[in-house]
């Protein structure tokens, strides 16, 4: 068995650990912003490919104790790290990370393993310098009460680039964020879905996304595949059994607005995108079926209503950071209290940095969640009518 880390969003460790469950994979702790769980060997693919709320997937090369540098150099040292790189791999200790341990300078940790690894390289394979004219890889340690990780990067670029958009605008929410708000919400895919402040699209394409049942990993590569531990052949293999999981049939009703016809038309533009990635991903078991785009129209949230008696009413709307001001913002909020009127029997979510959105919104939330989205620190306000 493997041990492997997926990163996600602070605050959206539960609702990670319970789709690396679903997954198959069995979660074995979680810290501020990962969770650590085993699996086979077909994992370390299937979870790069798969999971929708992780934004990185490591595997756990090597943990040991050490509270100095000698047994932090021996442990590093000591992992068989010929079978993970090339020759001409250049290695990159891209973050560290301690917690109430006796080594707590990150640079010098960062340092010593770097330069641990590159002397059981060059022992193993006698060589006293290695070219690293090749791919990058990365690795991250972390360092908690003088317990020692070793990661090694599976994924590459950020899980959250799906691949489909090409244009997010200028505050675009991140598509691991918008996965994390769909399962808070316990959206369902028979439930009509309606985003009023769409932007690039993104919450309005992760849940056909995710209602279709289409692996987000479809559209892009990952670290893995420049790696040697990499088996192409059971990468293909697990390509085709998620691609045989996606349900085009489904009766699926999604839609977003926005004010601005620009970002009506980035949002259908990421749409067609992700979509034409579905069928070539459906394409590899021989089925030439499509699935369906979110609608999206150009439209003011305060003229629109509810399409149905029922449904969840999803959105990110400005929070006075990078578009508009904080005064501006709250004047936004303060109109979105005709939406509780106009969607009488639908649950709502919200996600926003602004601490005085209840407030400003009129309601107080049946439920919060605080996440950390990048550098900001947001809260999820859910108002649901069970």
């Amino acid at each position: 068995m493997l041990t492997l880390t997926a990163l996600c969003a602070v605050g959206a460790e539960k609702v990670l650990a319970n789709e690396i469950k679903m997954l198959g994979y069995k979660p074995i702790s979680n810290a501020p912003g990962r969770v650590t769980y085993t699996c086979e060997e077909s994992g370390m693919f299937r979870s790069n490919l798969c999971l929708r709320t992780s934004d990185r997937v490591y595997l756990q090369v090597t943990s040991f104790h050490a509270d100095n540098f000698d047994a932090l150099f021996e442990g590093v040292m000591a992992a068989p790290w010929q079978e993970y790189f090339r020759k001409d791999t250049r290695v990159v200790v891209d973050k560290v990370r301690t917690y109430k341990s006796k080594l707590n300078s990150e640079h010098s940790i960062q340092g010593m393993v770097l330069k641990a690894i590159y002397k059981k390289l060059g022992q193993v394979w006698h060589m006293t310098t290695l070219p690293e004219t090749g791919e990058e890889a990365d690795v991250r340690v972390y360092l908690e009460k003088d317990q020692v990780e070793v990661l090694l990067d599976l994924s590459g670029n950020p899980l959250n680039k799906r691949g489909y958009r090409t244009d997010g605008g200028i505050a675009p929410i991140r598509e691991t964020t918008a996965a994390v708000l769909l399962q808070l919400m316990c959206w369902r895919r028979k439930t009509p879905l309606h985003d009023p402040f769409c932007g690039s699209g993104t919450i309005a394409i992760e849940a056909a996304m995710y209602a279709y049942n289409v692996a987000p990993g479809f559209g892009r590569r990952f670290a893995l595949e420049n790696l040697p531990i990499y088996n192409q052949e059971m990468a293909v293999e697990i390509r085709k059994q998620e691609a045989a999981k996606i349900r085009p049939d489904c009766e699926v009703r999604i839609t977003g607005t926005d004010i601005d016809a620009a970002a009506v038309a980035r949002s259908r533009l990421n749409a067609e995108h992700a979509c034409v990635t579905a069928g070539r991903a459906l394409q590899l078991i021989g089925s030439d079926q499509r699935i369906q785009r979110p609608d999206f129209e150009q439209a003011d949230f305060r003229d629109i209503e509810a399409p149905y008696e029922k449904g969840l009413l999803l959105g990110n709307p400005p929070y006075g950071e990078r578009i508009g001001d904080e005064e501006q913002a709250i004047e936004l909020y303060s109109d979105m209290h005709q939406l509780f009127d106009a969607f009488s029997g639908w649950d709502m979510g919200f996600i926003t940095s602004q601490k005085t959105f209840e407030e400003s919104i009129g309601k107080p939330a049946t439920t919060r969640r605080n996440i950390k989205c990048g550098n900001l620190d947001t809260c999820f306000y859910m108002y649901t009518q069970r």
